[in-house]
């Protein structure tokens, strides 16, 4: 298990406990994280699950591929540096004390 920290707009923090091979989308879904709304499913086609990424953790992700950085560019408010879709973002240990941040709302 990885511990993920959300943290929505308003400040309310999610501790949540994701299996590996899930997503970062899907470990808020299916704990009922408020601010997350994949309307896609996790198809990379929208970009209702957008955070911003806790500075420390930039790094230590896998790059944004191409479709995901063409999708980015419809979310609210897109850092260049810390903006990433949680539907591409897979879980494994090494995720675990990922911090992420929610917009003030979904596009």
């Amino acid at each position: 298990m990885a511990r993920i920290t959300y943290i929505e707009h308003n400040g309310t923090r999610h501790e949540i406990d994701v299996a590996p091979g899930l997503t970062v989308m899907e470990g808020a879904r299916d704990n009922g994280v408020p601010g997350i709304e994949a309307d896609c499913g996790g198809a990379c086609a929208c970009s209702t699950c957008h955070v911003y990424v806790d500075p420390a953790w930039v790094d230590k992700l896998p790059p944004k591929d191409a479709m995901e950085a063409d999708m980015l560019d419809f979310a609210w408010k897109p850092d260049a540096t810390r903006s990433r879709l949680t539907c591409q973002l897979k879980v494994t240990p090494a995720l675990d004390g990922l911090v992420v941040t929610l917009p003030e709302r979904q596009i």
